[in-house]
């Protein structure tokens, strides 16, 4: 399994790449990330929006990879044909991870919503990995790593920091410094280039085979509007951590 995982290290999205070393979250060995404490469900109705982050497990921890990114790609659109109650706006991959921003008519829209992307998006990385490691058969096992996390979106400010956090994440994680990725100001494994709250023109030469994260456009005061109370978002802005969580 070990020349496995060392053959699947993290592509560039376009044509090829390499995980850069010592980057990402430092995992102690023999341990894993600890679950998520199964308490109730936040409050969320559709005057609100909710910043979710879904984990896999360590052994899928490639996700900036130009097939897992199809793959989420794929899951996206697959939610999209079933759930209308249940929006992503803004969306970033990292290694480990996917941050979203959604927007929901209930906790249980958006929980509902959660478990289709979750299932979708497990079938197709299984196939993206198998496919990558020649298994000769779909890789069927566990892909997220607990339930997903959320934080409501109640308030202007909470908006602004959660858009910066989400789009500018590959930055916290020091992605931008991989060389396939120093000339671009927004992270292509984000749905950055369909966000219309930067502070300057983005201007990046995006290949004719790119193919952007599908997103909707926000429709919360929150998510479309009140954030800007708080100024316009700084493509090298580097996001701080969540406010009372534990994820990166």
């Amino acid at each position: 399994m070990k020349s496995a995982r060392k053959h699947h290290s993290q592509q560039e999205l376009f044509r090829h790449g390499g995980r850069r070393r010592g980057a990402g979250r430092p995992i102690t060995p023999g341990r894993t990330r600890a679950s998520e404490r199964h308490l109730p469900r936040p409050r969320l109705t559709k005057h609100q929006a909710a910043h979710v982050t879904l984990r896999v497990v360590p052994s899928l921890a490639l996700l900036r990879d130009r097939d897992f990114y199809k793959a989420i790609r794929r899951a996206m659109w697959r939610v999209y044909e079933k759930r209308r109650d249940c929006r992503i706006t803004g969306v970033s991959v990292q290694g480990s991870h996917i941050h979203l921003l959604v927007e929901a008519a209930s906790a249980q829209a958006l929980s509902r919503g959660m478990q289709a992307l979750q299932i979708s998006a497990a079938r197709h990385i299984n196939r993206a990995y198998s496919k990558r490691a020649r298994l000769g058969q779909v890789r069927r096992g566990q892909v997220f790593a607990d339930r997903y996390n959320e934080e409501v979106i109640d308030n202007p400010r909470q908006a602004r920091h959660a858009w910066s956090y989400v789009l500018n994440n590959w930055r916290k994680h020091g992605e931008q410094r991989v060389p396939e990725l120093r000339t671009f100001t927004i992270d292509p494994f984000s749905s950055a280039i369909a966000f219309d709250g930067w502070t300057e023109p983005i201007d990046e030469h995006w290949p004719a085979t790119y193919e952007p994260l599908p997103v909707h456009a926000p429709r919360t005061w929150l998510l479309a509007t009140g954030w800007r109370r708080y100024g316009l978002i700084d493509p090298r802005e580097v996001p701080g951590r969540r406010r009372g969580a534990a994820h990166r």
